[in-house]
């Protein structure tokens, strides 16, 4: 596959210059769904992943670029004791008041999406087959939609995901419930689909349908190639 210069490659600001280069893959599902679990095996495929929601971890985590921002806006009950976001109490925030919502998401957004085009920069640069986005909102960004090839659902039946996160992260039925109530729809999500992974099955069948997804990523780019 042709790949630009590294030079080229650095001098772009996001990911629009990337798009042609190579396959640019869009990762999303509900909560609890199991899109890392995709994506994990993607990675070990070869594929560049690039994780926004890890990104969000890290901008928030202890000496996190985002931690002092927040700080300021909405004060120091909001930071641990080892200088990370509160996010139980911000949880609690956001989920009562949406203007709050807004405040984070207008400190968070910009620096995720800065990180996310380094990541995305640096992986073209080292040659990898195909980028994957893997974005938990993606479905209610029109920037995203438009920035991305091709969009990859991983979808399950609700009642598994209300399962999967409550057993991971001890939540109660009601907040995971309040969780998902603030994502897109199952239905909507399936409607915006290129490829659905379905993940309501053993690990052996996820890895299956991921090593399908991969081949089929593989092809597409192949056939774009040899009629160029």
């Amino acid at each position: 596959m042709a790949t630009a210069s590294s030079k080229s490659i650095s001098d772009q600001p996001d990911l629009s210059f990337l798009k042609g280069q190579l396959p640019l893959i869009g990762l999303t599902g509900g909560i609890g769904s199991g899109k890392t679990a995709v994506s994990d095996q993607l990675a070990k495929f070869g594929a560049g992943i690039v994780d926004t929601d890890l990104i969000a971890h890290l901008i928030t985590a202890p000496k996190g670029i985002a931690v002092p921002l927040i700080e300021q806006q909405f004060g120091s009950e909001f930071i641990s004791a080892d200088g990370s976001l509160n996010r139980s109490k911000m949880r609690s925030l956001v989920f009562e008041n949406p203007e709050a919502r807004k405040i984070l998401e207008a400190i968070t957004h910009p620096l995720i999406r800065q990180e996310t085009n380094r990541q995305a920069i640096q992986l073209a640069k080292e040659g990898v087959p195909y980028l994957v986005f893997v974005v938990p909102l993606l479905i209610e960004s029109a920037s995203w939609l438009g920035s991305i090839d091709y969009l990859v659902v991983v979808d399950c039946p609700k009642e598994m995901q209300i399962e999967r996160v409550m057993h991971r992260s001890n939540l109660t039925q009601y907040e995971v419930e309040n969780m998902i109530a603030t994502q897109a729809s199952r239905e909507d999500r399936l409607r915006h689909a290129d490829i659905v992974i379905k993940n309501q099955g053993s690990i052996v069948d996820l890895q299956t349908e991921v090593q399908s997804l991969h081949q089929k990523i593989l092809q597409i780019q192949k056939d774009k190639t040899s009629s160029s």
